[in-house]
């Protein structure tokens, strides 16, 4: 019931999904049963793969996360959540209220052990396809730490999602040097440098759509600025394209090429963005989701559940506090004395 064109988008969105997608699809659509039947009654799908679960309440975007955990628990955003957690779902997609689908999915599912903070990816293309950036809001205030188990996680998704082995990982900075930017780039590409993962060094902003990496880390509160700032930019270019696109071009080359900006920067290509760092598969969609982005967030869905991204993610990190974190962390406490010090000596 969550998003600005619920429940029709979501509805629609269904049905797309079962249609399109393999037999052993079943969506359970969570919310006003009334209003979901109305809206069923306007398509013809396999019955028997769509069911409903209804639900007396909606979280609004003016809910608080917390509260809506303890006053709305019967709410379409938050039953949903729970169904997963209990196992009657295999994943939950929603394009309701990220802050508490975030919360839900934190207390509900829990964090993936080892995992101090879950992490939001989205997705930005490049010259050599999608590139994930990570952290886009969900943290704002990171440590060196933070930072590297983002980019563990989303080397592991990346390379299992899109099958790209080894992911590229790097460190968005003013600069490319080493020593370039604030006291947490320098000390997380120091960091990075002896993790084991395919670090790539800095990246500048101009990088990111040159494909210089697979994976792009920063804090959520540079990540959600970007990816807001690059929102627009499609907004704008797809205004001032419109017209041409509506009418056709002499030039068929340059249509198609339009045509290609305009797949690439819509974010209803994937659907959703994944929740990576809890014990299930939480895909967020974006308030203003059409029926073409709740199918391929569906989508999205489906294909981390059959490749079992969670789990690998598990096992990563599981790997990483076994060796390469513990020893990163070492080095970098040993680091930071060092810096300390050499900063008291130069004043």
């Amino acid at each position: 019931m969550g998003g600005d064109f619920a429940p029709q988008s979501t509805v629609q969105g269904a049905v797309d999904a079962v249609r399109e997608l393999e037999n052993s699809l079943q969506v359970l659509l969570v919310g006003d049963e009334k209003a979901l039947r109305t809206e069923l009654s306007q398509y013809d799908y396999p019955a028997d793969r769509i069911s409903i679960i209804s639900t007396s309440k909606v979280v609004t975007m003016t809910d608080r996360p917390t509260r809506v955990l303890k006053e709305k628990r019967d709410s379409s955003l938050i039953r949903a959540v729970e169904l997963h957690s209990e196992r009657e779902a295999a994943a939950v997609v929603s394009a309701g209220h990220t802050g508490a689908q975030v919360a839900a999915s934190l207390v509900m599912l829990g964090r993936i052990e080892g995992v101090r903070r879950p992490t939001i990816g989205s997705y930005f293309p490049s010259e050599n396809g999608v590139a994930l950036l990570v952290d886009v809001g969900a943290n704002t205030d990171c440590k060196p730490i933070h930072m590297l188990q983002f980019a563990a996680m989303g080397s592991i998704f990346v390379e299992h999602f899109f099958e790209r082995r080894p992911a590229r990982v790097g460190l968005l900075n003013i600069g490319e040097e080493q020593t370039r930017g604030n006291q947490l780039a320098v000390s997380t590409y120091y960091l990075f440098e002896r993790s084991g993962l395919n670090f790539v060094g800095n990246i500048e902003g101009r990088d990111i759509f040159k494909g210089a990496a697979d994976v792009i880390v920063c804090d959520g509160f540079v990540g959600n600025i970007l990816l807001k700032f690059a929102e627009t930019i499609y907004e704008l270019l797809l205004a001032r394209f419109q017209g041409a696109l509506n009418i056709g071009l002499p030039n068929e080359e340059l249509h198609q090429a339009l045509r290609g900006f305009q797949k690439d920067f819509d974010y209803a290509e994937h659907g959703g963005v994944p929740l990576l760092g809890v014990n299930g598969v939480s895909i967020i969609c974006h308030g203003r989701s059409s029926a073409r982005a709740i199918k391929n967030a569906i989508r999205e869905a489906v294909i981390m559940v059959e490749r079992k991204i969670p789990e690998a993610i598990r096992e990563g990190i599981e790997q990483y506090h076994a060796g390469l974190f513990s020893r990163g962390i070492a080095r970098l406490h040993s680091y930071q004395e060092w810096r300390e010090r050499h900063s008291r000596e130069s004043d």
